[in-house]
């Protein structure tokens, strides 16, 4: 198995951040396989979702819907409504696993790896890229 850690900048807001192409990257060029990207963090995850046709945004808004940032969560350390952002997991996972046919995501049409961050209090991630060749 190969294993690379990614840095992706998510910034000082809630965002849904496409990491299709640094995925894509990646698995470029090795052949059949499963892609699994992993987020090493307790208030992150991984999505598959469409971009650009407002998806994203819609992600944020139903999380917010789910998970209001408020004082309900027992969890309070950081900005207000930190702790929904620690039960988001149980939500969005924190993985995928991902087919790769001759070196390419088999992704569907309007799919992408779209990484879920609703803590604006930690402006990295860190993104783990794992290939397992088959």
């Amino acid at each position: 198995m190969d294993s690379e850690v990614v840095t992706i900048r998510t910034g000082s807001r809630p965002v849904v951040r496409d990491i299709t192409g640094e995925a894509a990257g990646f698995v470029a060029g090795r052949g059949d396989g499963l892609l699994h990207v992993f987020v090493p963090h307790a208030t992150a995850g991984v999505a598959l979702i469409e971009t650009g046709a407002g998806s994203d945004e819609d992600l944020l808004r139903a999380l917010d819907d789910l998970l209001p940032t408020d004082d309900r969560w027992r969890h309070r350390h950081g900005s207000a409504g930190h702790g929904r952002d620690h039960v988001l997991p149980a939500f969005v996972a924190p993985y995928a696993s991902l087919p790769v046919l001759a070196g390419r995501l088999a992704l569907g049409t309007w799919q992408s790896i779209c990484l879920v961050d609703p803590n604006g209090d930690n402006p990295t991630r860190q993104v783990r890229f794992s290939f397992l060749a088959g």
